[in-house]
């Protein structure tokens, strides 16, 4: 779950570094040539700077989730790698899950499995995940409240590759395979469960007090990028890759586990990961023959054929996710304006997606009107959601802020007439209040930045003002968190991070992480109760009834700004590489690249 499954962030979810000079390749200008190693071009700005495979909210880059992926492997993973969302059993630890006939516990089945030691990956390993994230569950980035752990109500260790999980309650059985089972990584306990870096290995995740110590320790250590390729901690793996360098400034070179004895076996030897300040110092590194795996921007599809010229595959990567802004609702100044519904409709109503998606995008964008992902045909999109309840009208835009105390001056729109009643501002909004916001945008996308001054100009001519400020995108996250009115961190009053999407979905989009309340990825603090239903009739009925009724609700009641969803990157791969799927889920997956020709 990422945004960006996060692209944040989230998630999730899972992330601030240090960036290469502007221009600068990331590389030394050649192609990998000889096939034992392939460049691999990551997004602009999208560092990564976290390799422990427990996501915290501010370490949600998808990259994070991805090189983790491959050197610790999931218990279950549930990605689109093999050309659909579905279980990928070749790079899972687990091999089975067996479902209790009333749907209240699994069993399951491990491989048999080894870490880079020689150990054996056993219960106790995935336990030891368990006990960690039991107790810490508050600092995940993949907690909401109700789920996962807290409808976990017990671990039990069968033999060491057999455990029993058990619910609170009945729940529907692919969203709990595919949507929690997957975010468990068993982990090395004989090497992690410690305090300190010369403490003994022990047992001490088993209580609440040690668990927390452990916690500490290892996200302490997570901290020190520079000691990923040394620190012993690192080293016990059981994912086909190890990290042999990870510089401050993004770049990362994984090579093949020779002691990996899972289901993918690494194809080439050594992976370089290159970081880019901008997508233009990327695509002048694909146009030296740099870069083997890179990408264009929308931008630049005219451009298709001079890469095709120089040996390169043009094939977009589309994505399951959605694109949004989310609104800081404790936000001091203007939180109480985005409480307005009506506002929040001027706004939505002010944004013209299709223009957007058709020429900002040059076509590979699909408008998006409400939480379920539309750039793929599912079941799960309400009639509400299609038919787009808020179309682009500038007039209309302007008559809801009028028709609610609302005139214009000096070119912003004011709250003149405060107070609840249906013709006036509403709770909170003070006189003179002025229709004024800043977003945070994530930095290094051309397209990124047409878009948000697109819509400066379009919020502009219904009297809205909006400002725009760029970081890189591990600095948006981490200047706009969760956040309580009081905090000085909560000054943010909208956040952007959906360059190539703002949040890719698990395989069921139930959004519990987004918008329930207390959601671990719920960055603005919306909250609705009957939503929070919603999502939870989702996760327990087989019914498609709860999901498109949470889309439904979430397209009129707008919680974020819906906009365009973009395919996850335009991707220039050189010819000759192949045997992968795009994940749809927005990971890469560097055990499946194979040198073919």
């Amino acid at each position: 779950m990422s945004p960006a499954r996060t692209r944040l962030v989230a998630g999730a979810a899972l992330s601030a570094g240090t960036l290469l000079l502007a221009g600068c390749s990331g590389s030394d200008g050649t192609s990998s040539g000889s096939h034992d190693s392939i460049n691999y071009a990551l997004p602009a700005n999208f560092t990564p700077n976290w390799i422990l495979p427990i996501g915290t909210a501010a370490h949600l880059n998808t990259n994070n989730i991805s090189i983790a992926n491959t050197l610790w492997e999931p218990l279950i993973a549930y990605d689109g790698s093999t050309g659909k969302i579905a279980w990928n059993k070749a790079g899972s630890v687990a091999t089975a899950a067996d479902f209790a006939a009333d749907g209240k516990s699994v069993r399951i089945t491990l491989g048999d499995r080894h870490w880079s030691d020689g150990k054996p990956i056993t219960s106790r390993d995935v336990e030891f995940w368990f006990n960690l994230i039991k107790a810490n569950k508050a600092e995940w980035a993949g907690y909401n409240p109700g789920k996962a752990p807290d409808n976990w109500t017990s671990f039990k260790t069968e033999d060491a590759r057999h455990f029993t999980l058990t619910f609170d309650r009945a729940y529907n059985s692919q969203w709990m395979l595919a949507n929690e089972l997957s975010s468990i990584n068993p982990l090395p306990q004989h090497v992690w469960d410690r305090t300190g870096a010369s403490a003994q290995v022990s047992d001490a995740d088993r209580t609440a007090a040690g668990a927390e110590q452990v916690w500490t320790y290892l996200n302490n250590a997570a901290k020190s990028i520079a000691g990923y390729e040394k620190d012993a901690l690192w080293k016990t793996i059981s994912g086909p890759y190890a990290v042999k360098s990870f510089s401050t400034a993004g770049k990362v070179v994984l090579a093949a586990n020779k002691k990996y004895d899972g289901g993918e076996k690494p194809g080439i030897p050594t992976v370089n990961l290159l970081p880019f300040t901008t997508a233009d110092a990327e695509k002048n590194a694909l146009r030296s023959g740099g870069v083997d795996y890179g990408y264009i921007e929308a931008t630049d599809l005219d451009q298709k054929d001079r890469f095709t010229a120089q040996g390169y595959s043009v094939k977009p990567w589309s994505g399951w996710a959605i694109t949004y802004m989310p609104y800081n609702f404790n936000n001091p100044a203007v939180g109480a304006v985005f409480k307005q519904l009506y506002a929040r409709q001027a706004v939505q109503r002010s944004i013209d997606q299709s223009s957007l998606a058709k020429v900002i995008f040059n076509g590979t964008a699909v408008p998006g009107y409400g939480p379920v992902p539309q750039g793929q045909a599912s079941a799960f999109v309400s009639p509400e959601q299609k038919s787009n309840p808020y179309p682009f009208s500038t007039s209309a835009s302007r008559e809801l802020l009028t028709g609610h105390g609302w005139s214009e001056q000096g070119g912003v729109m004011t709250c003149t007439d405060p107070g609840t009643g249906a013709s006036q501002c509403g709770a909170g909004v003070a006189k003179g209040t002025k229709f004024e916001m800043q977003v945070l945008s994530q930095s290094g996308s051309t397209v990124t930045d047409n878009m948000m001054s697109a819509i400066q100009s379009s919020l502009a001519k219904a009297g809205i003002k909006f400002t725009i400020k760029t970081a890189p995108v591990n600095s948006v996250l981490s200047q706009t968190p969760q956040c309580t009115a009081g905090q000085s961190i909560c000054k943010w009053q909208l956040s952007f991070f959906g360059t190539a999407g703002s949040w890719y979905f698990p395989a069921f989009p139930t959004g519990d992480s987004l918008f329930q309340s207390k959601g671990g990825s719920n960055f603005g603090n919306y909250a609705n109760p009957q939503v929070d239903d919603l999502i939870s009739q989702s996760t327990t009925s087989s019914s498609n009834d709860a999901i498109q009724g949470y889309s439904a609700s979430l397209a009129r009641e707008l919680p974020v700004i819906w906009l365009p969803e973009p395919v996850y990157q335009i991707s220039v791969i050189r010819n000759g590489l192949g045997g992968f799927s795009q994940d749809s889920l927005a990971n890469f997956h560097p055990a499946q690249w194979k040198w073919t020709s």
